[in-house]
């Protein structure tokens, strides 16, 4: 039998979809299962999208550019100079979601056994992409006790080499929803200055930013013209997973021409998508406003609910949908598999994300899991029942000391 790559034996599995198997014999049986593994929300795609792609009219479904056609480019550019961006159309590539805008990233930047540094918990497919690419991720561990804020300047100093080319961030992040703060920011564009580094910004949650606190792109911050790479996705934004639309967006010219060569190679993004992304750039800030207002109501039912179960701790997070919470259990994959296939509380059960999958650091994430809250409040609060009855019974429960006495004003909502 021939055998399998080494890159493809190295590939890890996704914390977020591995558990799908569990989860689908768990529904033949019966049980009714809240989806809070995966970041796919409930929140109807806006309507002026939808009506889009009704109305198609065209006689030749065509290539388009490599780098987007140029009417949703233009839309594109509209929406972020109102974000104060100061692009043009020049300064973008269309990509088939945010997942291919960081691979094309990661090929344009880095050459195999280059390193990018990442805080973690990170986006467990940051891990994928690395490994497609022979890139080695270097992680600095953030921590639950501060609500993974960004870790000391001094750690990235540590972490630093002569192969280093780029810090890479998530704000909001995914998958601790935390918000980095304009110092915050500062100092990173100091860190990437003083060593001639890339910043990569995943910002698919841009849009999702909670008590009026501030949202700060590196594109907001004077003189990293030619090291920031944004990475960006309507997934999210509009609630649009599935037309896999994403972009890139720099001002760097010597990225963007090697960049469009990525681009040109896998020939272009599907036109349909795109036609319903300009629509997208059209609608109006009332949507956002409802979408937020449910989200933060969403947010609080599953923080509240999660910090008054015993032994389990879970920061308020500032934006995006996903909470991170510290759980009284020995091992997070386990606990998740066993209340998709052994647990039940009248006839429903909950499917999470285990932690780990987040982490690159052995051993780390082992007692959290992340949580979405994608779907309407009835249904978490519902669910956040059902974990609180698993936790009293799960056998490999651990009464250890939490860090949730000490740190319960951090998590008010």
């Amino acid at each position: 039998m021939p055998s399998i790559s080494r890159k493809g034996q190295r590939m890890p599995a996704s914390p977020i979809r591995k558990l799908t198997p569990f989860a689908d014999k768990a529904k033949l049986d019966g049980k009714t299962v809240y989806h809070l593994n995966i970041g796919q929300p409930d929140i109807e795609t806006p309507t002026g999208m939808i009506e889009a792609v009704k109305n198609i009219d065209f006689k030749v479904w065509a290539y388009t550019a490599s780098e987007g056609t140029l009417s949703y480019r233009q839309q594109l550019a509209k929406y972020y100079n109102r974000n104060g961006y100061n692009i043009t159309t020049d300064d973008i590539i269309v990509t088939t979601g945010g997942s291919e805008a960081i691979s094309i990233t990661f090929m344009t930047c880095l050459d195999a056994g280059d390193e990018v540094i990442v805080p973690e918990p990170f986006y467990a497919n940051y891990n994928s992409f690395a490994s497609q690419s022979d890139i080695v991720v270097k992680p600095i561990l953030s921590h639950i006790s501060n609500g993974f804020a960004l870790p000391p300047i001094s750690e990235f100093e540590k972490t630093i080499t002569d192969k280093t080319r780029a810090i890479f961030i998530c704000s909001p992040n995914n998958p601790t929803g935390y918000l980095y703060s304009r110092d915050e920011m500062e100092t990173l564009k100091a860190l990437v200055l003083k060593h001639d580094l890339y910043l990569f910004a995943d910002e698919a949650y841009r849009e999702f930013c909670y008590n009026d606190q501030e949202f700060v792109s590196p594109m907001h911050l004077d003189g990293l013209e030619d090291n920031v790479i944004i990475i960006d996705t309507m997934s999210k934004r509009y609630s649009a997973c599935g037309a896999r639309l994403g972009c890139i967006i720099t001002k760097n010219r010597k990225f963007w021409e090697t960049a469009i060569k990525f681009a040109q190679a896998r020939l272009s993004v599907g036109l349909v998508e795109q036609i319903a992304g300009e629509a997208a750039i059209d609608t109006p800030d009332e949507y956002f406003d409802r979408v937020k207002a449910e989200y933060t109501a969403r947010r609080n039912t599953v923080v509240n609910a999660l910090n008054n179960m015993e032994g389990v701790f879970c920061p308020n997070p500032g934006g995006a949908f996903y909470v991170m919470a510290q759980l009284p259990i020995d091992n997070s994959d386990k606990f998740c598999q066993w209340m998709l296939e052994e647990f039940s509380y009248e006839n429903q059960t909950v499917m999470m994300a285990p932690a780990t999958g987040f982490y690159s650091t052995p051993g780390a994430g082992l007692n959290e899991v992340r949580l979405a809250y994608v779907l309407n409040n009835n249904d978490l609060a519902k669910a956040m029942v059902c974990l609180e009855e698993a936790l009293k019974v799960y056998p490999g429960r651990v009464e250890a000391e939490s860090v949730k006495p000490k740190l319960k004003a951090f998590c008010k909502a």
